[in-house]
């Protein structure tokens, strides 16, 4: 259904979404609504479609409805107050709809490997004053590093373990990453694709961490995504 989704304005595509069934909470509903998609693509001609789009540096921003997937499975997560490491921010997009549902008091920190790339979702966020509130005082922030160690972020422990509620990761692992199930909080999350063994195929998975610290890891549904990579040389 997801091709039938594509509108004219952001508000037609999200409720395009919703009556479609790929998105299901008022809550992400509004929270998509509140950020414009067309501030993050690279085209306002194309920006409310349902597709991918190239970003620059073999990068993309995704579907909306991958976005609207990302939101729904990690929205137990996202509560007032909650911190959220979103590993390849890419146009900053998800970001900012990740910091609109995590307020009053969250935190929402983007992890790029390309400078280039961190300072476009900057940019990109930076386009409604909105987008610059959140910049300023710094609910969001865009950094540079290596995303399959996570983040530690300012405040955290020593290792940033058990520090982010939810992990959002737009790039397809090699693996589930060790240090980032460590950096989830107790109880934490993170919707992360992942490589099967072949190298051919990717699946998200859901890895969930309880009250006591055990891990749970649920396969769900085949996607292709740009590979979590290296930083460039």
């Amino acid at each position: 259904m997801a091709w039938r989704c594509s509108g004219a304005s952001n508000r037609e595509l999200v409720e395009n979404l919703f009556q479609n069934g790929l998105i299901e909470s008022p809550r992400v509903k509004g929270a998509m609504l509140s950020v414009d998609r067309a501030h993050f693509c690279p085209s306002p001609n194309t920006a409310y479609l349902d597709t991918p789009q190239s970003i620059g540096h073999s990068a993309t921003i995704s579907a909306p409805h991958m976005h609207a997937s990302a939101l729904e499975s990690l929205l137990p997560y996202l509560n007032a107050g909650s911190r959220v490491l979103d590993i390849g921010s890419g146009s900053g997009y998800l970001t900012a709809v990740l910091a609109e549902l995590v307020q009053p008091g969250g935190r929402v920190v983007g992890v790029e490997h390309i400078r280039e790339l961190k300072e476009l979702g900057e940019r990109n966020l930076g386009r409604s004053q909105r987008g610059r509130e959140l910049l300023s005082d710094g609910t969001v922030e865009f950094v540079v590093g290596d995303g399959r160690r996570g983040w530690v972020d300012r405040g955290a422990p020593e290792g940033g373990k058990e520090y982010w509620d939810a992990i959002h990761v737009g790039a397809a692992a090699g693996e589930v990453h060790g240090g980032l199930v460590e950096q989830l909080r107790r109880p934490g999350r993170m919707f992360i694709p992942v490589e099967d063994t072949s190298g051919l195929d990717q699946y998200i998975w859901l890895v969930d961490k309880d009250k006591e610290g055990n891990v749970n890891k649920k396969k769900l549904y085949g996607v292709r995504y740009v590979p979590l990579t290296d930083p460039p040389r």
